[in-house]
């Protein structure tokens, strides 16, 4: 990476914005991690679960399709804020750390002034998708979500626990799809909303591995630095107890069979997960990071076949 081309060290290198967006948005894209798709994923697939309760709930073969179209404009929206505000909380901090300091703000790609602009854009987006559901209590309940989000990056100044932090700001969709479908929460959603602030301490512990040692002289904290060596353990109880409260929340909607199946290889891959972990090895735990994406999408395979076939029998 030079400063020339504009490149973060840690993104993948050959993706579309470096080789087809304008040169003139790639630092905005860069900000918001267009370039690295998996956070709009992580952010996703709660949405979609959610969602896919709903017509589990209420017989139907399919999840609300207007809904998981909105919840991807949404995710990818909402998860470009959120790196845009992160980034303008930790742009000093950045500025220090290896594998972050080329990013467009402490690099100087993009200013401040710039940034704050390019958050409300943002912002202003997933507005516009929140009032498209024409729900007002899933607006209520999209909107209480900016606390969670607003604090989150101060968080690893003062706790050891800033993943639970981000577990309860990246699994609100649990919430949403439920809401926006129902008008209210009941026990299904918030035992998924439980399950999956569970999945992403554990997924998001994996990541901060790559940073321990910077952070460690920089002086923030995170789950990696404190479980340390005992990450496996705590790792596989995090990920146990995730399933259980999936399973619980499968059980309070009387979920068909089939649901099941889907999160026996959820768990599966959540076992590799954890037996595969290496944690002086950065670039796996990205790889593990990452194939989170597919193991949401374990799930979200599951549910969908188990609304349909219990929707035509």
């Amino acid at each position: 990476m030079t400063a020339a081309d504009g490149r973060v060290a840690d993104a993948v290198r050959g993706s579309w914005v470096d080789t087809h967006a304008p040169r003139a948005w790639r630092p905005y894209l860069r900000l918001a991690r267009a370039d690295r798709p998996i956070g709009s994923w992580l952010l996703l697939l709660p949405c979609w679960w959610s969602a896919a309760f709903a017509a589990l709930a209420t017989g139907q073969p399919l999840p609300n399709l207007w809904h998981m179209l909105l919840f991807a404009v949404g995710a990818v929206a909402m998860r470009g804020a959120g790196c845009t505000y992160n980034d303008l909380v930790d742009r000093d901090i950045d500025a220090m750390v290896e594998r972050t300091r080329s990013r467009p703000l402490p690099s100087g790609q993009v200013t401040a002034r710039q940034a704050k602009l390019f958050l409300a854009a943002q912002i202003g987006l997933g507005a516009l998708v929140l009032l498209a559901l024409w729900q007002p209590f899933a607006w209520a309940v999209g909107i209480a979500s900016l606390a969670v989000v607003a604090i989150y990056p101060f968080m690893k100044r003062i706790t050891s626990w800033p993943q639970s932090v981000l577990g309860l700001a990246f699994s609100w969709g649990a919430l949403m799809g439920w809401a926006a479908a129902f008008g209210r929460l009941d026990p299904p959603a918030l035992l998924l909303y439980a399950a999956s602030i569970l999945w992403v301490i554990g997924y998001d512990t994996i990541y901060a591995h790559q940073d321990r040692e910077d952070d460690a002289i920089v002086g923030v904290k995170s789950t990696a630095l404190l479980f340390g060596d005992r990450t496996p353990l705590f790792l596989s109880l995090f990920y146990a107890a995730a399933v259980g409260l999936f399973a619980a929340a499968l059980w309070s909607l009387a979920a068909p069979v089939l649901a099941y199946a889907g999160l026996a290889a959820f768990a599966a891959h959540l076992a590799w997960q954890v037996r595969s972990l290496d944690i002086a090895d950065p670039d796996l735990c990205l790889r593990l990071f990452k194939s989170n994406r597919d193991a949401g999408l374990i799930v979200l395979a599951g549910l969908m076949v188990a609304a349909l076939l219990a929707a035509v029998t």
